[in-house]
C-alpha cells in the first residue's frame, strides 16, 4: 500500500484541509509512487502562518544559545542517520546514494555551523559623534519566515535555509518542493526529535502556485527565502515587494569555465565534464558554457569529447552511475526542447542531443549528455538556463575576450577559469560578474561557511549560508544611551 505522508502544523501531522494529494515517483522508475503527499492550498498556508506566528514570541525569547542547541543536537540526529536520509533522497530525486550522502552532509555541516553562530550573534559598539553617548547595534529576529525550497539539493539547501533562521529566532513555514517532498518530512521529524517546540518549524507540500503563491502573499510571513528558477524569482520577488517583505533569491546561473592557453588540459577536461553532467546538470552552478582560448580548443574539444563519451548513465540505484536521470518528463520535455530550438537555430550538436531508450532507460528520462558548438551569443542556448545535461562550447582569441563572452550572460552564478597564471588567476576575481569564482576546478556552489550567491538574473536581495545567512535571517537595531544629561542630537545644529 503506497504510504500517505501529511503536512506539519502546530506539532500535528495533518492532512490538507481539502483533503487532495499528489504522487511522487522515483526517477530512476517512474512506475515506483514513493509516497502521496497532500495538495496544500491557500487555507493550509493559513492555518501554518498563523501557528509560527503564535510560536514566535516564546521562540525569540530563548537565548541564541539555547536555539542552537536545539540545532546542534539535529545535526548529530542527522549524522546517525545518514545513509537512510541519502537511500531515501536518492529514491525520490534519482542521484545516487553516493551523491545523495554529499547532500546530506552538507545539511549536517549547516547544522553545526549555524549552532556554533549562536554563539556569535554580534552586534557592534562604537563612539557616538556626540559626548556621553553610548552607541551599539544588536541583531533580532525578523519574523515568521517562508521557505521555499529546490528539489536538486534537497537536503542540503532545506538545511542552509533553515537552520540560520531558526538561530536567528524566527519561525519557519517550509515549503517542500513537489518532486522531493519526503525529504522534507524527515527533516522535519528530526527537529521535532531534536526538541524543537511545536509551532516553530510548520510544513506544507505542494505546488508553487497554489501553496507557494499563498505563502508569498500572506501578510504575516515578514521574508521569504527561494531557491528556484529566476522566472519563479521574479514572480515571488514581485509579491514580496508589494508589501515590503523581505526577500532572498538564489536564482539559475549560465556558468561558464574559461580555459586558458596555458591550462592543464586534461585537468580542465575532467572539470567542465563533471560541471556539466553530474546529475544530469541540474544544479544552479552546473557548468553551461565553455569559453576555450583559440590556441587549445580543438585539443580540448577532442578531451572533452571522448571524457564525456565514456561517462555512465544509469539509475540512481547504481551507485557507480556518473549521469542520472532527468527528475520529471516536465523537466525532460524542457531540456529537449532546448536542444530542438537550438539545432533550428543553426547550432550543431557535437555528441548526444537525443533520449536514451531501452532497458533501465525506459524506466526513466534520459537525455545522452550533450556539447552543442556553432553558437552565437544571442542564441537562446547560450543565454536561458537548461538545467540538463547540455554543454556550449565557445572560442575565444584572448583572456579579455573570453571575460567578454562570459560577461555577455545574464546570469552570474558560478564560474570558472583554468590556468597556471597566477596574475590571470586573480584578474578573474575582479573582472567577471558571478557570485562564486573558481581557479582549476569545475563550477560548483560553495562550502556552508561562505557566502553563495550570485548577481545580475542569479540572485537578489542576499547571499545565503556562512556569516551572510545571519545577517539575510536577523535584523539591526541600533541602540543609545545617553547619559549627558540634557537634550542632544546629531542632526540638531550645535557648537563643536
Amino acid at each position: 500500500m503506497t504510504e500517505r505522508f501529511k503536512n506539519h502544523i502546530d506539532g500535528e501531522w495533518v492532512d490538507a484541509i481539502s483533503g487532495a494529494v499528489f504522487e511522487n515517483r522515483n526517477p530512476s522508475d517512474v512506475n515506483e509512487v514513493i509516497g502521496l503527499f497532500p495538495r496544500s492550498g491557500k487555507e493550509d498556508v493559513e492555518a501554518a502562518v498563523s501557528s509560527a506566528r503564535s510560536a514566535l514570541s516564546a521562540w525569540k525569547s530563548l537565548t541564541p544559545l539555547e536555539r542552537g542547541n536545539i540545532v546542534f543536537e539535529a545535526g548529530r540526529i542527522m549524522t546517525g542517520r545518514k545513509k537512510e536520509l541519502a537511500e531515501s533522497l536518492s529514491r525520490e530525486n534519482g542521484k545516487t546514494v553516493k551523491g545523495a550522502l554529499g547532500d546530506v552532509q552538507s545539511g549536517i555541516d549547516m547544522a553545526y555551523f549555524a549552532a556554533g553562530e549562536a554563539r556569535r550573534w554580534y552586534g557592534k559598539t562604537t563612539h557616538s559623534g556626540l559626548k556621553k553617548r553610548f552607541a551599539m547595534t544588536k541583531r533580532y529576529p525578523v519574523g515568521v519566515v517562508g521557505i521555499i525550497t529546490s528539489w536538486n539539493f534537497p537536503m542540503a539547501i532545506t538545511s542552509w535555509k533553515t537552520f540560520p533562521a531558526l538561530v536567528c529566532g524566527n519561525t519557519v513555514i517550509l515549503k517542500s518542493e513537489e518532486n522531493t517532498p519526503e525529504t522534507a518530512v524527515r527533516f522535519v521529524r528530526i527537529m521535532e526529535e531534536a526538541g524543537l517546540p511545536k509551532g516553530v518549524l510548520n510544513l506544507i507540500h505542494g505546488f508553487g502556485p497554489e501553496a507557494g503563491e499563498a505563502l508569498t502573499l500572506h501578510p504575516d510571513v515578514a521574508m521569504v527565502s527561494f531557491t528556484g528558477s529566476s522566472g519563479v524569482g521574479k514572480i515571488i520577488g514581485k509579491n514580496c515587494a508589494g508589501r515590503l517583505a523581505k526577500t532572498s533569491l538564489e536564482l539559475g546561473g549560465k556558468n561558464a569555465v574559461i580555459i586558458m592557453e596555458d591550462a592543464d588540459i586534461e585537468l580542465a577536461a575532467d572539470g567542465v565534464v563533471c560541471g556539466a553532467f553530474s546529475i544530469s546538470g541540474q544544479r544552479c552552478t552546473a557548468t553551461s558554457r565553455v569559453i576555450a582560448h583559440e590556441a587549445v580548443y580543438g585539443e580540448f574539444v577532442k578531451k572533452l569529447l571522448d571524457k564525456t563519451s565514456k561517462q555512465k548513465i544509469g539509475p540512481g540505484s547504481d551507485d557507480s552511475s556518473d549521469i542520472t536521470p532527468l527528475i520529471s518528463k516536465k523537466q525532460f520535455d524542457r531540456v529537449m526542447g532546448y536542444v530542438e530550438r537550438a539545432k533550428k537555430e543553426g547550432a550543431r550538436i557535437l555528441t548526444g542531443g537525443e533520449r536514451l531508450i531501452g532497458g533501465v532507460y525506459d524506466k526513466g528520462y534520459y537525455i545522452a549528455p550533450t556539447v552543442i558548438d556553432n553558437v552565437s551569443h544571442d542564441m537562446e542556448i547560450a543565454r536561458e538556463e537548461v538545467f540538463g545535461p547540455v554543454l556550449v562550447v565557445f572560442k575565444a582569441s584572448s583572456y579579455e575576450d573570453a571575460v567578454r563572452i562570459h560577461n555577455l550572460s545574464p546570469y552570474g552564478l558560478s564560474a570558472s577559469l583554468f590556468t597556471k597564471d597566477v596574475n590571470r588567476a586573480f584578474l578573474f576575481f575582479d573582472d567577471v560578474d558571478a557570485g562564486v569564482c573558481y581557479i582549476n576546478a569545475p563550477t560548483f556552489g560553495s562550502e556552508p561557511h561562505l557566502p553563495f550567491g550570485g548577481v545580475k538574473n542569479s540572485g537578489l536581495g542576499y547571499r545565503e549560508a556562512g556569516w551572510a545567512a545571519i545577517e539575510a535571517f536577523s535584523e539591526v537595531k541600533t541602540l543609545y544611551v545617553d547619559y549627558s544629561a540634557k537634550i542632544q542630537n546629531v542632526q540638531f545644529e550645535r557648537k563643536d
